[in-house]
């Protein structure tokens, strides 16, 4: 295979929203979403077709302590409206880096973002622009990593793939336990069964029954997501 031949034609990017704020403590930190979007630029120039869903833990880190104890359902709505003020951000981002992008909300908030259609989004994704989904799945009790099994499925995606900290899926935690080891593969019921937060259950579980492999790899580790992309060795694979 050329090393310039994408291994996926279509991709589900799946970013938390702490990576947007790189070392600080909540928000999102300028350098750190331009460098992601140049990440993105380089592998949409491969003729990749990219959607996106994106958390919200950096803009709902800054109001946890006061959500504590509030309604769960509650929580979950504010936290999908963190996922769209991102979302935004991002495409922000996308359109200065001479990129495309358009912004599908699962929460009806027409005048920022258009609602999440399938239809719409597809044509999207075969006219070369790239789609961004805000709010989750829309529903409280479910995370944004379901929601990225979700659209990966619902867009027909070949893969998604999850932007993390970390190089891959560990053992342990390679921060508190220098003996962790990586897996360079490992099948979604050994994920499952070990509990090794690659992403939760729900989430595995849909990739799994939907036979979507999923790549776990470090955002910040540069030219990460092209040699993903490409095929090449880089995190971690999650498959059946």
């Amino acid at each position: 295979m050329s090393m310039a031949t994408p291994k996926y034609k279509r991709i589900l990017l799946k970013l938390s929203g702490e990576a947007l704020m790189g070392d600080d403590s909540y928000g999102i930190n300028r350098d750190v979403i331009d460098r992601i979007v140049s990440e993105i630029g380089d592998v949409t120039r491969l003729g990749v077709e990219v959607a996106v869903v994106i958390g919200g833990g950096n803009i709902f880190r800054g109001v946890a302590p006061a959500a504590a104890g509030m309604d769960r359902a509650t929580a979950d709505y504010m936290g999908m409206l963190a996922t769209v003020m991102n979302a935004l951000a991002l495409q922000d981002a996308m359109r200065r880096a001479g990129l495309i992008a358009r912004v599908q909300s699962a929460l009806t908030i027409e005048q920022v973002a258009e609602p999440y259609i399938r239809g719409k989004a597809l044509r999207y994704l075969e006219e070369g622009k790239i789609v961004i989904f805000g709010a989750g799945t829309g529903n409280p009790f479910f995370t944004t990593d379901t929601a990225a099994a979700l659209r990966a499925s619902e867009m027909e995606a070949q893969v998604v793939l999850k932007a993390t900290k970390v190089d891959g899926v560990y053992s342990a935690d390679p921060k508190t336990n220098p003996d962790a080891t990586r897996y360079d593969r490992i099948s979604f019921d050994e994920a499952i069964a070990k509990n090794l937060k690659v992403m939760d259950a729900t989430a595995l579980a849909l990739c799994r029954d939907q036979k979507m492999p999923l790549c776990v790899f470090s955002i910040f580790k540069h030219g990460a997501l092209k040699r993903v992309v490409l095929g090449e060795d880089e995190g971690t694979l999650v498959e059946c």
